[in-house]
């Protein structure tokens, strides 16, 4: 399977762009269809995609597929392993790495004549992360072009669509997760970063360094386009019993019935504690002192979904 690396590119836009599509009838056809076992690659592309007229539910069917069909491979994953990442391959084993996701939904769409591009790069997992960039690449993920201008092309990660694996990346959970396609730029840009920036759609991070001393974007995230972060940085200085504010944007239509914050990991993890939360508009807001001095990772929790994380230094 060829890949592609790229130097340049002049027509992406600093725009944000999050387009308004209805994908419920793409979805509602490939749960029909199921896991398609004894087709190859062309086939189950065909299949996917001959029903629909319009790209964009191309597009759509093939993500959904892929996510709900095919699993991340814990091992492969731990040690780097992108041997068996073959759109052939995947469709045998039905499980790969991020890679492996990126390059058969890219040939999927390549057989819809959609196009559709690979990007390799770098995202942070939890909080370890933050302020540690990787050296080696750690993700992959796709932009598909649906015209000619800027605002057309789009940012697909199927890998984080189909779930997610736990901290020691041995065990995966299936989650489909309908919001790593199409998603909204400034906020997939605060969760990747890619190799070549030129594949940055949009504003986001300048540097790796700058990308990763953003919070941790989890998958509950997503549902609220949780963007223009307080803290802006990952990594923050608290002093005890002084209230450190949060503050985040929000683009959504869902109610937000509920705010927690779990403090520390492992055996020092402390039960969810409810925030009184203020959601005026669109801005996300709430304050907490915490009790204690010393270093721990602060998971964000809405409507019971871990959304965000950082990592606190407190002090007296």
């Amino acid at each position: 399977m060829k890949r592609f690396f790229f130097t340049c590119i002049a027509i992406i836009s600093t725009a944000t762009v999050q387009a308004q599509f209805n994908f419920s009838k793409a979805d509602a056809y490939v749960a029909k269809l199921g896991r398609l076992d004894s087709l190859n690659v062309a086939t189950i592309a065909d299949t996917l995609t001959s029903y629909f007229d319009a790209k964009e539910d191309k597009a759509r069917a093939i993500f959904t597929w892929i996510a709900r069909n095919i699993a991340l491979d814990p091992k492969a994953i731990r040690s780097n392993d992108n041997k068996k990442t073959d759109p052939v391959q995947v469709i045998q084993m039905r499980k790969t790495t991020s890679l492996g996701f990126a390059l058969l939904f890219q040939e999927m769409c390549s057989i819809a004549e959609i196009r559709c591009l690979s990007v390799d790069g770098f995202v942070k997992n939890n909080a370890e992360d933050i302020n540690n960039p990787s050296d080696e690449i750690n993700h992959s993920w796709n932009v598909v072009q649906l015209g000619q201008s800027p605002d057309k092309w789009y940012y697909v990660d199927a890998a984080k669509g189909s779930g997610y694996l736990d901290k020691k990346q041995s065990v995966f959970t299936p989650k489909f997760n309908s919001t790593m396609f199409f998603t909204k730029r400034t906020l997939f840009n605060q969760d990747h970063f890619p190799d070549n920036k030129a594949w940055q759609l949009g504003d986001g991070p300048k540097a790796k360094k700058d990308f990763y001393a953003l919070p941790v974007l989890l998958p509950g995230a997503y549902p609220f386009g949780l963007t223009k972060l307080t803290p802006a940085t990952g990594f923050v200085k608290g002093k005890l019993a002084v209230a450190t504010k949060f503050s985040f944007q929000t683009d959504t239509e869902e109610t937000i019935s509920s705010v927690e914050l779990i403090i520390g990991e492992g055996n020092k993890q402390m039960k969810p504690e409810p925030m009184n939360f203020d959601h005026t508009g669109s801005t996300l807001s709430f304050s907490y002192k915490f009790k204690k001095d010393e270093s721990f990772p602060v998971t964000i929790l809405i409507n019971g979904q871990s959304a965000l994380q950082y990592q606190f230094e407190v002090v007296e």
